[in-house]
């Protein structure tokens, strides 16, 4: 499919929700930086809206939202088709389902053989749940990136504990990391509170955590709180938000403090102007790690697995707001920065070179985290063939599983369409023309209520 006669190289990044977009454009930008970027958005619950992909900063030269069905219709084209079919780089940046789903159908759609595009794919951020779930989900892609050593070494394991092949695997770095690096503090004294769609999920945790946000504002009258959300009303992110913080808040006797507000936009600029980081387990930790500012990683709601902060066990950053209040900082240590590769670490001695590492540098040099992974992407895609994908998980291994699967994205179990998926009419105009059509907002609109509202009333009922 790729044409050995481009003047320039062309990279697909499928993307169903902002966070994942913003981590497969940049992620296609670091390993093609001169390359023309197509975007795709996989239509459904997350599709990020035009004020999401405006807030997230990555562009492209061109995006259009697209059924999946009709997304490998387009890449099984051949050579003889329009060249916006040519692709060198095909970024799966979705969830693991998606990713599996559209595994197979490529495969299927390139089962007559010829040259193909070099697939890549790997996660948005912090990996702390569902960790051999969604990594045997991503395999059978060209190259699985893992955002540092400590991934790195995790998902090589779980291949290899399942005898699927590992050498997939190869170790990056988080691509939007960067900004100015933190000096001093900024006047008023900026206190971020990073929130998150689904972490904690009771209204109970979510509710105390914007209580405490709120005290600290009223304890420090000279700082400013600022609560990042990550998206308004109505929209869906990469996880869904039944309790929206905005609502919350305007439950807060007395109302917010001068203080104390609500913020929106792109995370790099908040940072420009933080002081201290306060989340519970956000990927901003690690963004504001990187610039080296102080970053606190909550306890108030216990260390636990299903808050995700156990990942910074180790990291010096987990704090309480009680100790935040009586004025602690976290001092981050600097061999789990190196590890997870959130920041520059030279080691103290030189060290034998992690596998999946070059030789001759130290895993937490940032400006080279990306060298392994553009080496292996181009060594790809100057073969003369790449080998059929082939994931894990087939009917053979996962007959209970993978038909599931493949289903809800309108596949069979050998990836091929279902009948009457390619028959239903698809949108041909661009995203812009889209956002302006107005039944279908208010469609999706009526969707996003009944998920946020109508179904969790119904599943509180039904626990009475």
């Amino acid at each position: 499919m790729p044409s050995p006669t481009h003047s320039a190289p062309r990279v697909a990044v499928l993307a169903d929700s902002d966070t994942r977009w913003k981590w497969g454009a940049l992620t296609a930008r670091r390993l093609q930086p001169d390359a023309r970027l197509d975007g795709y958005l996989l239509r459904g619950r997350a599709t990020p809206t035009v004020r999401q992909l405006g807030e997230v900063g990555a562009r492209a030269d061109s995006l259009r939202e697209i059924r999946g069905v009709d997304f490998l219709e387009l890449m099984e084209r051949g050579p003889e088709a329009a060249d916006r079919t040519r692709y060198d780089v095909l970024v799966l940046a979705c969830v693991g389902g998606a990713v599996q789903a559209m595994l197979h159908g490529l495969g299927h759609a390139w089962r007559a053989g010829g040259r193909r595009p070099v697939v890549v794919t790997g996660y948005v951020g912090v990996v702390y749940e569902k960790l051999a779930d969604g990594l045997l989900l991503r395999h059978g892609a060209d190259v699985v990136l893992a955002n540092s050593r400590h991934d790195a070494d995790r998902f090589r394991a779980v291949y290899r504990g399942v005898g699927a092949p590992a050498d997939s695997v190869v170790e990056c770095a988080l691509p939007f990391l960067g900004g100015a690096p933190y000096e001093s503090p900024h006047t008023p004294y900026t206190v971020v509170f990073a929130a998150q769609p689904s972490v904690p999920e009771s209204r109970e945790g979510r509710t105390y955590l914007l209580r405490r946000a709120v005290e600290h504002a009223r304890r420090h009258p000279d700082r400013e709180v600022l609560i990042k959300l990550r998206s308004r009303p109505g929209e869906h992110t990469t996880h869904i938000e039944e309790l929206p913080y905005q609502k919350l808040a305007a439950k807060v006797p007395g109302g917010l403090p001068a203080n104390c507000r609500l913020v929106y936009g792109n995370m790099g600029e908040v940072l420009d102007r933080t002081d201290l980081m306060v989340t519970v387990s956000s990927t901003a930790a690690l963004e504001s790690l990187h610039r080296g500012i102080p970053t606190a990683v909550l306890t108030d709601l216990g260390i636990r697995e299903a808050l995700g902060n156990h990942h910074f066990l180790g990291s010096g950053c987990l704090a309480s707001w009680d100790e935040l209040d009586a004025g602690h900082r976290p001092e981050p240590d600097p061999d789990w920065l190196a590890r997870q590769g959130v920041a520059p670490a030279v080691p103290a001695a030189p060290r034998p070179p992690q596998e999946g590492s070059p030789p001759g540098r130290g895993p937490g040099e940032y400006a080279h985290a990306f060298d392994a992974a553009r080496d292996r992407v181009a060594e790809l895609v100057a073969a003369d063939r790449l080998p059929p994908l082939t994931p894990y998980y087939t009917p053979r291994t996962a007959p209970g599983y993978l038909p599931g699967i493949l289903a809800r994205y309108g596949l069979d179990p050998q990836g091929a369409p279902l009948a009457g998926y390619t028959d239903a009419p698809q949108e041909t105009g661009g995203l812009r023309q889209f956002a302006r059509d107005t039944v279908r907002e208010a469609a999706r609109g009526a969707y996003r209520h009944g998920v946020q509202r109508v179904a969790p009333a119904i599943r509180r009922w039904g626990q009475l």
